[in-house]
Formats: structure tokens, C-alpha cells, sequence
């Protein structure tokens, strides 16, 4: 298993049944000044993880993105790559990702054998990952690029013995995502199906707009609420839905 400190610190959240709020950033979509702005927000916002990557990365800003940023806050900058050219030393730790609802090799083991140099080599906290795209009511770019059928938005059960395979193989974590730009989000009850039943943590995005929803996730047991597309449309919108999530904390029992 894992035995970094941010692996350590989400099974914590795992065991005490706690959630996070993490920004997702793509680099195609900001230029390295806006990391200022940003990390101001997210640092009066209390934010506990920032995601850094995108499914095509076209702008070569990876690296300037995440340095700008790290150079403003101390929260924690986690890789959440589309392809191997995504690995850099300067995060602290990287998303190894598994397409587990797929049947593409390529993103089952084929890209992580190209890649495996560099993140070897990266000093990168290691987070292996069970990747699963859940329709979220429209095409996304994940699944296009994936070359991959999402799992029925209807079909928990399914959900869930994919996330138990994912477990069972030895995924540090499970990442259930509806893509960006989802017209729907996740239900609650895939979210609790999952989260109820595996071990290890649960990460949750696509198609979150609201901080009720935020809250919803929460509630339902995602361990990590991830959003990108609705602060790229608004970027206020980071303090409202982190308060989400510590509201949802606070009535934990």
C-alpha cells in the first residue's frame, strides 16, 4: 500500500467516515498568472486538495501552472493525468490511473508501462488508482478519448463489483467520474453503494455545479468531492462549495 502522507491522511478520512474538497485545474484552460488568484481562493477557502491535469493538456503549461500555484499555497498539488507525458517532479503526488471500467489495454497497463521511467524517477508520491467513468447523461472527453462504454448511471451494482475488483487487485483508491461538462452528476445512492462497501477511499466528480451537491456527495460517502467545470465558470463559487464540505463534516456522527 501507499505510505505517503497524503494516502495516509485519505485513509484517515476513510476510517473517521470524513470528507475533502479538492479543485480541479486544467492547464489548457488557465494561463500560469491565473494560478495567483487561485491559490488565493483556495487558501481562504480552507480548499484540501488541489488536482492538476486534463484529458488532452494541449498548452504546454503544466509545469509553470503548478509551480506558479505551489509558490502561493501550501496545499497539497495532486497529478491527475490524461496521458504519460503528464508526470512532473514538481507536484506532490500523482493519480496513477486505471481505466477499471474500460476494456482499452492501453489505459489499463499500456500507458502506465510507458510512463512508469519517469514517475519512478519523479519522487512523486504514488497513488495507484481505480479510474471509473460513470455516464453522466452527455459525452465527455474521457469517454471519447477513453474508447470506453461508461457504466449505466442506474446500475450501482455494477459500480460497485467494478470498485471491488479495483480494491481486490490492490488500487489505492477509487475515482468515480461522470467527466467534465456531465449533465448529470452521480447519484447518491451509486455513491453510497460504493463508499458503503469498499475500504479504501472514494474519490467522486463530474457534473457538480451546487454546494448541495457538494454536501449530497458528502453525505453519501465520497471521502473526496472533486469540481472543475463550475469554478472555470466561476471561480467564487470555491468558497461556498469547501464550506460545503465542512458543514457536511461537522454533522458526522
Amino acid at each position: 500500500m501507499a505510505t505517503g502522507k497524503i494516502y495516509q491522511d485519505l485513509l484517515t478520512m476513510k476510517r473517521q467516515n470524513r470528507s475533502g474538497f479538492a479543485v480541479l485545474i486544467d492547464p489548457d484552460k488557465v494561463a500560469p498568472a491565473d494560478m495567483i488568484h487561485l491559490a488565493k481562493l483556495c487558501n481562504d477557502a480552507a480548499v484540501d486538495y488541489v488536482l492538476m491535469g486534463g484529458s488532452l493538456v494541449v498548452a504546454d503549461n503544466l509545469e509553470a501552472c503548478i509551480q506558479r500555484y505551489k509558490a502561493e499555497s501550501d496545499i497539497p498539488v495532486i497529478l491527475f493525468p490524461g496521458s504519460p507525458a503528464q508526470v512532473t517532479p514538481y507536484a506532490d503526488a500523482l493519480l496513477y490511473l486505471s481505466l477499471i471500467s474500460g476494456r482499452n489495454p492501453e489505459l489499463l497497463i499500456g500507458q502506465h508501462v510507458v510512463s512508469a521511467p519517469a514517475v519512478k524517477a519523479s519522487g512523486l508520491e504514488v497513488i495507484s488508482t481505480g479510474y471509473m467513468v460513470i455516464d453522466g447523461g452527455t459525452p465527455t472527453t474521457v469517454s471519447y478519448m477513453s474508447h470506453a462504454a461508461p457504466i449505466p448511471a442506474n446500475k450501482p451494482d455494477i459500480a460497485l463489483c467494478t470498485a471491488w475488483a479495483g480494491e481486490l487487485q490492490g488500487k489505492h483508491i477509487i475515482y468515480m467520474d461522470a467527466g467534465s461538462g456531465a449533465k448529470n452528476p452521480i447519484s447518491k445512492e451509486m455513491i453510497h453503494t460504493v463508499s458503503s462497501r469498499i475500504e479504501i477511499p472514494l474519490f467522486v466528480g463530474g457534473g457538480i455545479h451546487t454546494p448541495e451537491k457538494v454536501y449530497e456527495n458528502c453525505k453519501a460517502g465520497a471521502n473526496i468531492v472533486v469540481v472543475g467545470n463550475a469554478i472555470e465558470r466561476d471561480p467564487l463559487l470555491i468558497r461556498d462549495l469547501s464550506q460545503a464540505t465542512k458543514e457536511a463534516r461537522s454533522t458526522v456522527k
